[in-house]
């Protein structure tokens, strides 16, 4: 800090609170704010954000930089609009700005907008009332957290509190979360290796072989290692939106009371209706011991997570309360939030929502997937939970690149477009499907039209080679313009129409095929 960074902090500060109180910017603002952002972010938070971002590097004279939404559709501070199809990786069921949730935490925060500590704030038990109401079997007790990873991190404390057992097993490819335990348990070594060495007594099968669980418990038992619970997405959410055999959750359940091991659903992306059930696992009938829920929990405007579980496995926190505490998570804010949203769930009828429009959307883009063959490799996901895999991650970022070209959002990055999630909004119209569909099907038919010379691959060393991918040619120019850009003020100005002019070496590209946000 220098000697005058508090003057400094302050007047920055009135300036980003006015930015904050605007409903509209001017050309002159928007421009200020972008070139505000990239430059915080390159130089305050995390540059290498920037640097595989679709936003930043395929949208012309300057970034794209967030505003403001409602429902599926959302605006940049330049007023350019898009179809969201990425729904914030599972945060927006209920689409942008919900105006009941909105309306719950607004009406909160003139009340309460954090609690005292001490008394009792009858939000946490209202939700944690609802919840029950909800919930497979006979779950009934709730912690709430922040996030995601958080609640994954106290369903993992519960199990072994309630077993006295350390161990735990979870499926390759899997996601978690990032925190340690979470991480311990997330199956990709992209996340992993660079934290090792991380929780011991963790085992990793592959996802939808409920032979390789038990066999993995066998042996365990075998050995002597104690394992406390079997975790599993209920669909893999970041590997892809993969569907496991219709056997496999209710095998996981028959194994799991053999071998006296709990079974822990993590529906942090698959819960409240996005598969088009309320939860996951309601889709084979099986009710799991504890379940953990976040991102979507919120109604897309307040970030809360939860982990709940039986009475019976409850006891091990009824009996000394303060062994799992949180000072934010739960809050009034979180709270109202999460029972607007499940109000609104209920009663706009989301789940059935996410089943109609998936299996719309599924059917029209397994037909595309069978008409570019030489692009595709397969459609899988059940509701709005979609994946669409590629050959290849350049072939993925193309395609993504040119939807988000197009006025479309959808994940995938510079290093990881392999497979590319399909998450819009539930409340998503049939109307802005067809819409994506067909900025999809130009994508394609562009990506045809445009190469004239033999197709080529990228090697590692960035030189070109012949390949039969049918983009290879497309993306040698545009990768070529990759090398040696440099990333302070180039970033805030995207000159390449196809692909970042960027300070990064060709070779991340892939390598790393599985790296992801979720």
């Amino acid at each position: 800090m220098s000697t005058d960074g508090p003057l400094k902090a302050l007047n920055d500060s009135r300036r980003y609170l006015d930015v904050v109180q605007k409903q509209e910017l001017s050309k002159s603002e928007a421009e200020w704010l972008i070139e505000t952002t990239v430059s915080n972010f390159a130089r305050y938070y995390n540059s290498g954000f920037i640097e595989y971002r679709k936003s930043v590097a395929e949208t012309g004279d300057f970034a794209s930089v967030e505003w403001t939404g409602r429902g599926a559709t959302f605006r940049d501070v330049s007023g350019r609009e898009y179809i969201d199809c990425l729904g914030g990786f599972g945060l927006f069921n209920l689409g942008w700005a919900h105006p009941k949730v909105v309306g719950a935490v607004q009406a909160q925060l003139e009340k309460s907008p954090l609690p005292t500590q001490e008394l009792l704030d009858p939000l946490r038990g209202m939700l944690a009332h609802l919840l029950a109401e909800i919930t497979p079997g006979d779950i009934q007790y709730s912690f709430f957290v922040g996030s995601g990873t958080e609640a994954v991190e106290g369903a993992m404390k519960l199990a072994k509190l309630y077993t006295r057992k350390s161990g735990f097993i979870a499926s390759v490819r899997g996601f978690h979360g990032k925190t340690t335990g979470s991480l311990s348990l997330t199956g990709k070594a992209i996340f992993r290796r660079p934290a090792l060495p991380l929780h011991n007594n963790i085992f990793h099968v592959p996802f939808g072989d409920a032979e390789a669980v038990e066999q993995q418990l066998r042996i365990a038992r075998e050995v002597g290692n104690d394992i406390a619970a079997v975790i599993m997405e209920p669909i893999q959410g970041e590997a892809g939106a993969i569907v496991p055999p219709d056997d496999f959750w209710p095998r996981l359940r028959q194994i799991c009371d053999e071998y006296e091991v709990l079974l822990i659903a993590d529906e942090v992306q698959t819960g409240m209706g996005r598969t088009g059930k309320l939860w996951g696992v309601e889709h084979w009938s099986v009710v799991p011991d504890i379940i953990t829920s976040a991102k979507a929990l919120g109604g897309g405007v307040m970030p809360i997570g939860a982990f709940m579980s039986t009475p019976k496995i409850w006891s091990v926190m009824n009996s000394n309360p303060f062994i799992h505490t949180s000072t934010t998570g739960g809050n009034p804010l979180a709270c109202a939030a999460a029972i607007a949203a499940i109000n609104v769930t209920l009663e706009e009828r989301i789940p059935e929502q996410a089943a109609e429009k998936g299996a719309y959307f599924i059917r029209q883009l397994k037909d595309i997937a069978a008409r570019y063959s030489d692009v595709y490799t397969n459609i899988t996901g059940k509701g709005l939970l979609i994946g669409q895999h590629f050959v290849n991650d350049e072939i993925g970022y193309a395609v993504a690149s040119g939807l988000f070209k197009r006025g479309v959002l959808i994940s995938g990055t510079l290093n990881n477009s392999r497979v590319i999630r399909v998450e819009p909004p539930i409340v998503i119209t049939r109307q802005e499907i067809d819409t994506i569909l067909n900025r999809l099907e130009d994508t394609l038919q562009d990506l045809h039209s445009s190469i004239s010379t033999p197709n080529v691959l990228i090697s590692s060393n960035g030189k070109s080679a012949e390949a039969g991918s049918m983009v290879g040619a497309f993306l040698a120019g545009a990768l070529a313009n990759a090398e040696g850009a440099p990333l302070a003020s180039a970033l805030v100005k995207a000159e390449t129409p196809i692909a970042p002019t960027l300070a990064l070496p060709v070779a991340q590209l892939s390598t790393d095929a599985n790296s992801a946000v979720a």
